[in-house]
């Protein structure tokens, strides 16, 4: 499996580049904005999935850990293979795209091309289910009806976040008027602050 590449670009087209690393050169599907950044003969590291299948192999880039993460939740969405979930993460910041699903919000799915209102539908149904059961999971050892920062933090892991960022937002979710809230109105205040950043 290639996790990553780190190489100099070689050619950018419209859904892809090269990366030529070691003589080699891989080509890497990106969202648009990966690459309107590369520019021939530049040095580029991209988080990669790569995608084997019977019949193709391919490889999808990213340039964070966050949008890496994402993707591959996107992935296990019924119906939302590689191409549309590449359109979701490259559309707009991870965070942003997070709440909206948190917040149930369609509009900013079916804004996307390619997504329509009942992929959208999905796309929220389930994302907010595996959001919400890793707060189930993280609040097991916990009292009932206590919300504790951990709750926040496995919900933002289960988004694809690092365990730092996720700390890092969940302690601003706690000191912000969402301390009071349910699992759902922090973690909706934590990619909110992720999102600001």
């Amino acid at each position: 499996m290639i996790a990553s590449v780190d190489g100099i670009v070689g050619a950018v087209a419209i859904d892809s580049l090269v990366i030529e690393v070691g003589g080699i050169g891989y080509r890497v599907f990106a969202a648009p904005s990966v690459l309107a950044g590369a520019t021939a003969g530049g040095r580029l590291k991209l988080y990669t999935h790569h995608l084997v299948r019977e019949d193709q192999q391919a490889l999808y880039g990213f340039r964070s850990v966050d949008e890496l993460g994402f993707f591959n939740l996107l992935l296990t969405v019924t119906g939302v293979g590689p191409k549309v979930a590449l359109a979701i993460v490259g559309s707009r910041p991870t965070a942003e795209l997070q709440l909206a699903i948190l917040q149930q919000d369609q509009a900013v799915l079916v804004s996307i091309p390619g997504i329509g209102k009942r992929l959208a539908e999905r796309v929220i149904f389930e994302l907010k289910e595996k959001v919400t059961a890793a707060g189930i999971a993280a609040a097991g050892t916990i009292l009932p009806g206590v919300v504790s920062s951990d709750d926040v933090v496995g919900a933002l892991q289960a988004l694809g976040y690092s365990l730092s960022e996720a700390r890092d937002a969940a302690r601003a979710a706690l000191s912000g008027a969402a301390a009071a809230g349910s699992l759902e109105d922090r973690v909706k205040a934590a990619l909110r602050a992720l999102a600001r950043e």
